[in-house]
Parts: C-alpha cells; sequence; structure tokens
C-alpha cells in the first residue's frame, strides 16, 4: 500500500526548483521544504554563504543543489541569471522570487541608492524573472511561481513608504499575471506575511523568540509552509494566520492623529 504524499512531492530528483535570497531566513526555509518534497535546487544569494548551504541541503536531502552567487539588484541581473540556467540545459517548475531588502526610513532621510536597489530588486529582477521563467513554463505547460509581497502594503505609514510601495507592486502584479496565465498549468501566487522572525529587521534573537512565542511575529519555518502550500494550490493571493486578515482595514484605515504620534515614536529606530 503507498503512502500518501505530502502537497507539492514529487519522487526525489525528478525536478528543479529555484530560489532566490535562499541563503538565510525565509528562502534558507523554502530551499530546506523543497529539497524536503524531492526537489533539486539552484540557491541564488548575494551573499557568498549560498554555498555553503546548498551543500548542506544536497547533503541531508539526497538531492542535486547548485549555488549561485548573484546580486539580483541590477538591471541585468534577472535576464543574465535566466540565460546562465538556459546554458545549463536546467528547466524549473517551482520558481521562488524571494530576494528582498528591508528598509524603515523616511524617504529624504535615504540613500538614493538604496531607493534604487529596493525598486530594481523587488520590481524589475521579479517582472524580468516572471517573464523569462514564465515563458518557458507556459511552453512546457506547467510551472508554479511564488513571489514574496508582504503585509505592509496595507500599512503605507512614514518609513516604509519606498517598502510597502515594491511590495504592493508584488501583490498587484501577481494577481494580474495569474489572470493572464490561468488555463496555461502555469499558476502565480503572491504571500503577503507580517513580521517574520528573521534577523532582516534588525531585531535581537531574543525578541523574534518573544515575538513568535505572542504571535506578533511568524517562524520562517511557517512562512515557508504556508507560501508553498498556497503555492501549490494555485492560489493568487494568500496572506498567512487569520488573525492578520483581520487587522487589515484597520491599517488601511488608519486615522492621521493617530499616525502622526506613531510617525515621532517610530523615528528612533529608522535608519
Amino acid at each position: 500500500m503507498c503512502c500518501k504524499k505530502n502537497l507539492g512531492e514529487i519522487t526525489r530528483g525528478s525536478a528543479w526548483a529555484l530560489v532566490t535570497g535562499a541563503a538565510l531566513g525565509i528562502g534558507r526555509q523554502y530551499a530546506e521544504r523543497l529539497a524536503m518534497l524531492g526537489y533539486n535546487l539552484v540557491l541564488v544569494d548575494i551573499l557568498e554563504s549560498v554555498e555553503q548551504e546548498a551543500a548542506v541541503v544536497a547533503h541531508k536531502y539526497s538531492v542535486k543543489c547548485i549555488a549561485r552567487v548573484t546580486d539580483l539588484a541590477s538591471a541585468e541581473a534577472a535576464h543574465a541569471l535566466h540565460s546562465w540556467s538556459v546554458a545549463e540545459g536546467l528547466e524549473f517548475d517551482v520558481v521562488i522570487n524571494n530576494a528582498g531588502i528591508f528598509s524603515f526610513c523616511d524617504i529624504l532621510n535615504t540613500p538614493v541608492e538604496r531607493l534604487e536597489r529596493i525598486i530594481l530588486l523587488h520590481d524589475l529582477a521579479l517582472t524580468v524573472m516572471c517573464r523569462l521563467y514564465g515563458e518557458d513554463m507556459r511552453r512546457r505547460g506547467k510551472g508554479r511561481i511564488l513571489n514574496m509581497s508582504s503585509y505592509s502594503i496595507w500599512m503605507p505609514f512614514p518609513g516604509l513608504a519606498s517598502y510597502s510601495a515594491s511590495k504592493a507592486y508584488v501583490k498587484s502584479f501577481t494577481q494580474a499575471f495569474a489572470k493572464e496565465l490561468k488555463g496555461t498549468g502555469v499558476s502565480v501566487t503572491a504571500i503577503c506575511p507580517a513580521g517574520i522572525a528573521t534577523d532582516l529587521y534588525g531585531l535581537s534573537k531574543g525578541l523574534q523568540k518573544f515575538g513568535v512565542k505572542w504571535g506578533a511575529l511568524m517562524s520562517p519555518q511557517s512562512c515557508a509552509r504556508r507560501g508553498l502550500n498556497a503555492m501549490f494550490r494555485g492560489r493568487s493571493v494568500v496572506v498567512p494566520d487569520w488573525w492578520f486578515r483581520l487587522f487589515i482595514p484597520v491599517c488601511r484605515f488608519l486615522p492621521g492623529f493617530l499616525i502622526r504620534p506613531l510617525r515621532n515614536f517610530t523615528m528612533r529606530w529608522q535608519k
């Protein structure tokens, strides 16, 4: 009698997945879970430590795992990555656009270079990745793409202007692109998680553990699991954890007399 497979599970080593921002945090957990499901992997990150992480994943799950050290925050980076993968004969059934930069700073206090990198990485690179790999998937009649948006799209608050706007683009783009691909065998999903217990926000390990314990933060393992489950089910947008969905109207319509003191309070953490 055959054992029931987990959602998304495949015959080990029979397909490839690509994960960007895969050296740490949520991206590392996406890689771990996809390897557990049987996928060979290409792990992409700006950090050279991705090579070590790829070796660990390959050994632990007995899959092929290739590391690619790449800075995707440039106009040609996504094109170069796609050209490389085509030259290597790699075809991906799953692409996870996870690479990201967090910024909490007023626009006029943010270096122009950082603003450019946020838009290049979150929006341009992601769009080009979807365009190029999406075309490959459509030609084969199968494939799944997962894009990392953010709960902050409903929080256009001072300090989050560039970050929340760039992630709002991701959600809007994903929803429209998913409709364009309907009936092709290719699905596109955007996940909009709230705070995650990673080093992205500069929180200490103690605060991260505290946040997870009290439900204010989600663990990267939980985020990756929920994102992949939504992707494999073909959902276009998912906000993990029901209580965060309840607060969306509150965030969207927070009155100005509350935002102003909130801005003054958070100025000490802007950097």
